[in-house]
């Protein structure tokens, strides 16, 4: 099953700016701090309870993430390092977000939504460990219902709303931890769809 959204965002939208970006010398590692440090600052604004603003700032610097990649390919930057690099900071920037929501939600005492960012967070980074295993034994494995653009879109969305009903954030957390666990299962049948035969 395809993800939910794209895993690239569209030539005609990405090309200027990337156009613009190399004509300024930045490079793609600028572009995939600036999300991390975008991601900790949205973590910052949650643990203090803005989840407007955390929100905001979520999406406008994950939306760097399609920009990075453009860049080192359209610059020929792009190196085997890059690649780690990007996919262990998009983890990075993941956890911050669920850190500063734990924070929150531990200052307050809320039992179940500490438990629910656990296993939002342990899913989310299995969801990628599992793709990174399947590429070390030969097996590209894209397919995927919750990777990383639905998980950023919903949890943003979640804490947006979250800033008049909070319940909106555990909502969000639910549907976060049980999507990102089945897609874990989703690629392991892929794996063993793709293996059966081997020795």
């Amino acid at each position: 099953m395809p993800s939910l959204l794209p895993r690239a965002a569209p030539a005609w939208l990405t090309d200027p700016i990337v156009g613009a970006l190399s004509r300024l010398h930045v490079t793609p590692n600028m572009l995939t701090l600036a999300g991390v440090v975008g991601s900790m600052t949205a973590g910052v604004l949650a643990a203090d309870g803005r989840f407007l603003p955390a929100g905001v700032v979520m999406l406008a610097f994950s939306s760097l993430d399609f920009l990075d990649g453009a860049l080192a390919r359209a610059t020929g930057r792009a190196t085997d390092f890059g690649s780690v690099f990007d996919a262990v900071m998009d983890r990075v920037s993941e956890a911050a977000v669920l850190f500063g929501l734990l924070v929150w939600f531990s200052s307050r005492g809320d039992r179940a939504e500490e438990l629910l960012i656990f296993i939002a967070v342990a899913s989310s980074i299995l969801v990628s460990y599992v793709r990174a295993r399947a590429e070390i034994v030969g097996i590209r494995l894209e397919e995927g219902l919750f990777t990383r653009a639905p998980r950023v879109v919903l949890l943003a969305a979640g804490l947006i709303i979250g800033q008049w009903e909070e319940d909106a954030i555990t909502v969000a957390l639910w549907i976060l931890a049980v999507a990102a666990s089945l897609t874990i299962v989703e690629r392991l049948v892929r794996v063993l769809q793709k293996t059966a035969g081997r020795r």
